[in-house]
């Protein structure tokens, strides 16, 4: 990982867990599969070989190891791993990092998680975030819903998935106003991310409210892909 200097109001990364993390990575990677791994995600940025439980786990060790004790530490070494990073596992690592009881629903990472999207651009990183947006969402309603509806319409459809898929942990929780409001504007739209997203949103969903599903397919028969709709009824 290559050294990035951050300003001090952003605060000081762990660099302990830094220091420990390529070599940690290293020593349970898989250097034959690293080719195959980065062809099947199409990435540009190369891969040690290391399975994302690995990763997760290798995360997992060195956070108790070296603890962080604060969110502007936690926020700092995030933002230094992610454009820092000479591997897509010490990518992996900085998401995985966000999923802690420091990170869990912290709104001050957000910005991060707009920077993942932003500069990742795949769906790997994108939906890894999913799940943090969720938590902010069911903490802050007044902050993300106005939020995601913006992103629904980004120029950037990367952001308009991550609206869309941002609730597919809610279960009960779910705003179904919400989801129809993100849903709406990507109806047409014919980028097979987005198309995906809708109907795997649906489907979600649909093992908590089917009836609200089925209704909201009917509704928008004539819209929705064959794509979405064929995720969106899978279960059914």
């Amino acid at each position: 990982m290559s050294a990035v200097v951050l300003s001090p109001e952003h605060g000081l990364p762990n660099t302990a867990f830094l220091q420990a993390l390529g070599p940690g990575l290293a020593a349970v990677s898989i250097p034959d599969k690293a080719a195959g791994m980065a062809l099947y995600m199409k990435s540009a940025m190369p891969y040690l070989g290391v399975p994302s439980p690995a990763v997760r786990k290798t995360v997992r060790a060195l956070t108790k190891e070296h603890p962080f004790t604060s969110v502007g530490e936690l926020h700092a070494t995030v933002t230094q791993l992610w454009a820092g990073a000479s591997y897509r596992e010490e990518r992996y690592a900085a998401i995985m990092l966000t999923d802690s009881k420091l990170g869990r629903g912290e709104p001050a990472l957000l910005p991060f998680y707009a920077v993942v999207i932003q500069t990742g651009q795949w769906w790997d990183y994108v939906d890894s975030v999913a799940p943090r947006l969720c938590e902010l969402l069911q903490q802050d309603r007044s902050t993300m819903e106005p939020l995601l509806r913006d992103w629904s319409r980004h120029a950037n459809f990367w952001f308009r998935r991550a609206a869309i898929i941002a609730q597919l942990a809610a279960k009960s929780a779910t705003d179904t106003q919400l989801l129809s409001d993100v849903i709406g504007p990507n109806l047409g739209d014919r980028e097979f991310f987005i198309r995906k997203a809708i109907g795997w949103a649906l489907r979600q969903h649909a093992r908590t409210d089917p009836d609200w599903v089925r209704h909201y397919v009917a509704a928008h028969e004539s819209q929705l892909s064959p794509l979405s709709r064929r995720e969106a009824l899978k279960h059914f």
